[in-house]
């Protein structure tokens, strides 16, 4: 048996006029188990192995988990109030997505990021998510959905990630823009 080891993170955050943040993290650990038997049969002796994970490894991690072509399209949207919880899923949550059904709204459809490749670790998109307030309204935070849909509030697909901003909700007026990055990283 072998299980890989990495420590993965995210980062994400947005501005109107202003930057803030959140982060997240996840730890995967792992171990390789070998026993070696002789020719009679018997067990000769175990050991167990704490591995690392390499940085193309890491790469390779993060890369899958977002550009995938198999998993489906990833895609950028704004939460509104209620917290992100680890047991979210894009089909159960109790926050609410802002931009159709919800204030504020924003010019649809969901932003579909463009990755970069990953180095060192981490990934992000090629250029900053910009999203047009079309309304005035509160924003909480960010999420990432993988294989879902473009579609504002669609609950299919798989809930990457999301999070809310350290300060608390920020409120948004109609012209403004959120001009949001995204990160993840393998640690």
């Amino acid at each position: 048996m072998s299980i890989e080891t990495t420590n993965m993170g995210d980062i994400c955050s947005a501005s109107v006029q202003r930057g803030s943040g959140h982060h997240e993290g996840v730890e995967m650990h792992g171990f390789y188990h070998v026993e070696c038997y002789g020719s009679d049969g018997e067990l000769k002796w175990e050991d167990d192995i704490h591995n690392l994970v390499t940085t193309v490894g890491k790469n390779l991690t993060i890369t899958g988990a977002l550009t995938n072509a198999a998993q489906g399209v990833s895609y950028m949207g704004l939460k509104g109030t209620g917290t992100a919880v680890v047991g979210d899923t894009q089909a159960s949550h109790t926050w609410l997505e802002v931009g159709a059904t919800n204030a504020p709204t924003y010019t649809a459809p969901r932003k579909t990021p463009t990755w970069g490749t990953a180095s060192a670790g981490a990934i992000s998109p090629t250029v900053a998510q910009i999203f047009a307030m079309t309304s005035s309204g509160t924003v909480a935070g960010c999420f990432i959905n993988v294989g879902g849909s473009s579609v504002i509030d669609n609950t299919t697909g798989t809930l990457f990630s999301a999070g809310d901003f350290t300060g608390g909700s920020k409120p948004v007026s109609n012209g403004d823009s959120l001009s949001v990055t995204y990160t993840a990283t393998a640690a």
